[in-house]
């Protein structure tokens, strides 16, 4: 009997892609952050990325491993900075400092970047225009500057959007066994 793994990454995929949408619809403007958004970023953008990850882990693929996992507790660590303050377990993050998170997580988003270039136009899109939100949302909290983090959230739409698109290409072009949503 043929042992065939199923691709983990539409998974991790739609757990980035969903929770980067909604969260990047509070970003443009249009609600502000409630236990939707914290709970897709514990659960969907948060465990379910890790377990994607672990998966791309067992069949060997380093830079899905990474960048689920990774991701993954990006969302976690959002929704702690978000939520410890509002429970007194911590000081809420200055401006200025979670600027300099989104610069280290631009940073490393650049470098995943650099490793799509081998990959699908889909997956290079995703993480190029990743890139450019982290320093849009950096570039917000060292400004102040409401307009750029309300620019910022329709570029994070196009970007979740993006990975949205990858998740249900990779799942329906799987089932339907040839190209349905083409992905470059």
């Amino acid at each position: 009997m043929e042992k065939k793994l199923a691709n983990p990454a539409p998974l991790g995929l739609m757990g980035f892609g969903m929770t980067t949408i909604l969260l990047n619809i509070h970003n443009a403007g249009f609600y502000p952050i409630s236990a939707m958004i914290l709970a897709m970023g514990i659960c969907y953008g948060g465990i379910a990325q890790v377990i994607a990850g672990i998966l791309e882990f067992k069949k060997g693929n380093t830079f899905g491993m990474t960048a689920f996992v990774s991701y993954g507790f990006f969302w976690l660590s959002l929704v702690a900075l978000i939520v410890l303050p509002k429970i007194g377990w911590a000081e809420p993050t200055p401006h200025g400092f979670m600027a300099w998170y989104l610069v280290v997580w631009g940073i490393f988003t650049f470098f995943m970047f650099l490793g799509t270039f081998k990959s699908n136009k889909v997956l290079q899109f995703i993480f190029l225009s990743l890139t450019i939100l982290f320093f849009m949302l950096a570039a917000r909290d060292f400004t102040g500057n409401e307009a750029i983090g309300t620019l910022a959230g329709y570029e994070g739409i196009i970007c979740g959007a993006s990975a949205f698109y990858l998740a249900m290409a990779e799942v329906i072009n799987e089932v339907y066994d040839r190209t349905v949503l083409p992905i470059g």
